[in-house]
């Protein structure tokens, strides 16, 4: 009965192909395709125009603050405890009333994510694998997207890595935009989940040529000679 109302209301407000889709990559078959993406922990953070983040305060995520999350991912908390006792780093901003309002995930080891895509992401020595950030809305397009992942690799270098690997899905264009804002580079290597009717799923892995996201990137503005028209 609960599918079927969900059904009615993505019919109502988005029509009838887009519910047919939805459904379609819910209930019948779905394919995802997880770039790999990397970058030093060292080089700055290229330039950017975001807009200045509202005050907020950075703190490593404990078992004694994941009530914090109550707010804004009341949904997540037991997650939160779990990450915690599996023994990753992860980062939360507060802000001034002390919700979490963003949170991002590190694993020096490979990372079995079985939560979500419900596969093994293996690391080399020296990397960690960067999992689950996200941001409360009122914080999109801010320099808190930046800040939050300083804040991880600045733990993560605490704890002897040099290297941050991690995958993003070839249809979340933000998510792409993000990484090359932050001077991520392509690894020229997919991982592929396929799942059928919702419950199976299925593993594998391919390699490209070239980069999949120069289509993204803005080109470089070059300086106008001095005395130009």
């Amino acid at each position: 009965m609960r599918v079927l109302t969900q059904l009615q209301n993505h019919l109502r407000h988005k029509g009838l192909r887009s519910t047919l889709n939805t459904a379609l990559r819910h209930y019948v078959f779905y394919h995802w395709e997880l770039l790999w993406m990397e970058r030093d922990l060292v080089s700055p953070v290229p330039p950017h125009n975001l807009k200045p983040s509202p005050p907020t305060h950075s703190e490593l995520t404990t078992l004694h603050n994941v009530h914090a999350f109550a707010r804004y991912f009341g949904d997540r908390i037991e997650v939160m405890r779990e990450m915690v006792r599996e023994g990753h780093t992860g980062i939360i901003h507060r802000d001034p009333e002390g919700h979490v309002v963003a949170f991002i995930w590190g694993c020096p080891k490979d990372y079995h994510d079985h939560h979500f895509y419900g596969c093994r992401f293996p690391v080399k020595p020296g990397e960690f694998f960067e999992f689950g950030g996200e941001l409360t809305r009122a914080y999109w397009g801010t320099t808190l997207s930046v800040d939050l992942q300083l804040d991880l690799w600045k733990a993560m270098r605490a704890r002897g890595c040099d290297k941050v690997v991690d995958v993003c899905e070839s249809h979340n264009i933000p998510a792409l935009k993000l990484h090359l804002r932050m001077g991520y580079t392509e690894l020229g290597r997919i991982t592929h989940v396929y799942c059928l009717f919702g419950r199976w799923k299925f593993f594998r892995q391919s390699r490209y040529e070239g980069s999949r996201l120069a289509a993204l990137r803005k080109p470089a503005v070059t300086p106008t000679p001095v005395g130009a028209a």
